[in-house]
């Protein structure tokens, strides 16, 4: 077997694996409930959270979102029901991960910003970057301070339609001392199906973290003080266990 055929087999295997890891987070359990138990707020007193049956972008305000119903059964949609010049309060999970495959699907108004952060610390982009050739540092699906998405396979949605973001994520790693042997990695993020992101090294916390240290584990987060945004069938598989 030549060295050609060999290299072009493990390729193959690489891009199987990370589909299959990616297809397991999908069928995680759902951690967006029927309301917000198993959740927290950085700010109690800035929460604009809701939970809803059902939300659009607001023909008449395009910069924010309607949200009306109630969640069917035990899933419903996690709104940030900020309006124009409003802030809110982050939202992060009671329970903390390590090595992980998230699923996450998301909405924004025109022109709304928000995050999704690993550990709580390490940012994906949430923006309304639709149309972007040329994506940059703030764009949806960046990480944050880190690395812009690859513009080859990129292609956000227009505002006010769902957009699904696949990430497979490494932690930190420390020794018996609590040294950091080994900075966190976004192994794969993909944007509406096609990979942006790969094998990229976070050296430290990205900005707007919910702390400073860094850990072994961490909650996953929704950054809330930005703009307006919606998340539904947020799902979260652990490596390992």
């Amino acid at each position: 077997m030549t060295s050609k055929v060999i290299a072009a087999a493990v390729a193959i295997l690489v891009v199987a694996g990370v589909a299959a890891a990616q297809e397991a987070a999908v069928a995680a359990k759902n951690l967006v409930g029927k309301d917000l138990a198993g959740w927290k707020l950085k700010n109690e007193k800035a929460n604009h959270w809701k939970v809803a049956g059902d939300v659009k972008m607001s023909q008449a305000k395009p910069k924010e979102l309607e949200v009306s119903g109630e969640p069917s059964g035990d899933a419903g949609i996690f709104v940030n029901d900020l309006k124009d010049k409003e802030h809110g309060s982050d939202l992060y999970t009671e329970q903390e991960f390590g090595d992980c495959e998230v699923h996450v699907e998301l909405m924004v108004p025109k022109g709304s910003n928000s995050g999704v952060y690993l550990m709580g610390r390490y940012e994906v982009q949430v923006l309304d970057s639709y149309g972007k050739k040329k994506p940059g540092m703030g764009d949806l699906g960046a990480i944050y301070s880190a690395a812009v998405p690859d513009a080859a396979a990129y292609e956000p949605k227009p505002a006010g339609e769902w957009q699904t973001l696949d990430i497979i994520f490494r932690s930190p790693r420390f020794d018996a001392s609590g040294k950091k042997t080994a900075n966190a990695k976004f192994v794969s993020i993909k944007l509406n199906g096609k990979e942006i992101q790969k094998d990229v090294d976070v050296v430290k916390p990205t900005g707007g973290q919910l702390k400073n240290e860094e850990a072994p584990t961490g909650p996953l987060m929704f950054q809330g003080d930005h703009g307006a945004v919606a998340f539904r069938n947020v799902r979260v598989r652990e490596i390992g266990k």
